[in-house]
């Protein structure tokens, strides 16, 4: 792959999380003019933004979302692209909770939820990359086979479509308390217990450990996309598959690797938003209700970048946190539906204004080693 390739790759990628960081400071700016003048109201709406729940809210609906777009973003780098994200979060959203209901651990249960998640897009890539099918459909024939799967082995299992674990994930101090470690489980704790006291950004410190894992995922992305061997084989594979060809890789391996690295994300988010309630909800679109769907948007505004994913996923979880705040103290004098549009429309003003997608020249193109 040549240098020019390479140093193309990354203006994209830098520009990507410059555009997802005006995004942010755009949207906070905008809701402050608009609220501004209503007095009491605009007190309160800025009151709600920067409390520390809301903050908190807005941690944990990223994580789904944030594991998703990272799996999208390695797939469709590759030239495969993953819209059955959806379905993946739904079938380890399920499969996280019935591990979890057998084994009582959380943590084996995200580990049955990545498993289900990986077999799905392992289906998801023969199908695609071996019999060369259109990967639109099958990414909306995953989801359509999750949104109908998961539920059914639910009513089969549990009785009902809707399921509990039985355990959730501790929050970060309770997971140190538990350790036994001496200085863990007392000078930490104490630590995290004083800058959990923290306005506003206490919320970081009270978080749950997918959380953090999640700040870890999108820089060892980033890492792996930008200074690795594999990175520089899973963007070559999706802008010039033949020239990587040429120089003696296999792009269908890349490929193959790159749509189980999807899998493998996707999963461990399923299963973060299941085990972090407890439960599975698989009435009507599911507890996923879209998520999958978001994350796409999340990573084309942020261009393909993790970091940029991860501020496009902040904005909207932000905002998603801060309508459920308003509608559960009823702040605004608007209908309760007209708020819980805010963060939809918000994202799409967003994506209109900074969005300046550059999708993979090979994306969605099938390829076979020698052809021409």
């Amino acid at each position: 792959m040549s240098a020019d390739l390479g140093g193309r790759l990354d203006a994209v990628g830098t520009r990507g999380a410059v555009a997802g960081a005006a995004a942010l400071v755009a949207v906070l700016a905008l809701g402050g003019l608009v609220v501004a003048g209503s007095g009491g109201t605009a007190a309160a709406v800025l009151g709600l933004l920067f409390s520390k729940s809301t903050l908190a809210a807005a941690l944990r609906l990223s994580v789904p979302i944030a594991f998703a777009a990272l799996g999208g973003i390695f797939a469709e780098k590759s030239g495969v692209i993953n819209i059955g994200l959806e379905g993946l979060l739904i079938i380890s959203a399920f499969a996280g909770v019935y591990a979890t209901s057998v084994t009582g651990s959380v943590w084996l249960g995200v580990v049955g939820g990545v498993v289900a998640s990986t077999l799905m897009a392992l289906l998801f890539a023969i199908v695609c990359i071996e019999f060369r099918a259109d990967q639109i459909i099958a990414g909306l024939a995953i989801w359509l086979i999750a949104l109908g799967l998961a539920p059914f082995a639910s009513q089969v299992v549990f009785g009902s479509k809707n399921a509990s674990a039985g355990a959730t994930f501790p929050d970060i101090q309770q997971l140190f308390a538990d350790s036994g470690v001496p200085v863990l489980s007392t000078a930490v704790v104490s630590a995290l217990d004083t800058l959990g006291s923290i306005p506003f950004f206490g919320a970081l410190f009270e978080a749950s450990p997918m959380v953090y894992l999640m700040f870890v995922a999108v820089g060892a992305s980033w890492w792996t996309l930008n200074r690795t061997s594999f990175g520089r084989w899973v963007r070559a594979s999706g802008e010039n598959p033949r020239a990587l060809d040429t120089a003696g890789v296999d792009v269908s391996r890349v490929r193959y690797a790159a749509v189980l690295l999807s899998g493998v994300l996707a999963g461990v988010g399923g299963a973060a938003l299941s085990l972090s309630l407890g439960q599975f909800v698989g009435n009507g679109p599911t507890m996923v209700n879209g998520k999958g769907f978001i994350a796409i948007v999340t990573y084309l505004l942020g261009n393909y970048n993790p970091v940029g994913a991860l501020l496009s996923t902040m904005l909207f979880a932000g905002l998603d946190a801060l309508q459920f705040s308003l509608q559960g103290q009823d702040v605004l004098a608007i209908p309760q539906s007209l708020v819980r549009t805010i963060p939809y429309v918000s994202v799409i003003v967003v994506l209109a204004l900074f969005g300046r997608t550059r999708i993979p020249e090979a994306a969605g193109e099938h390829y076979e080693s020698g052809e021409e």
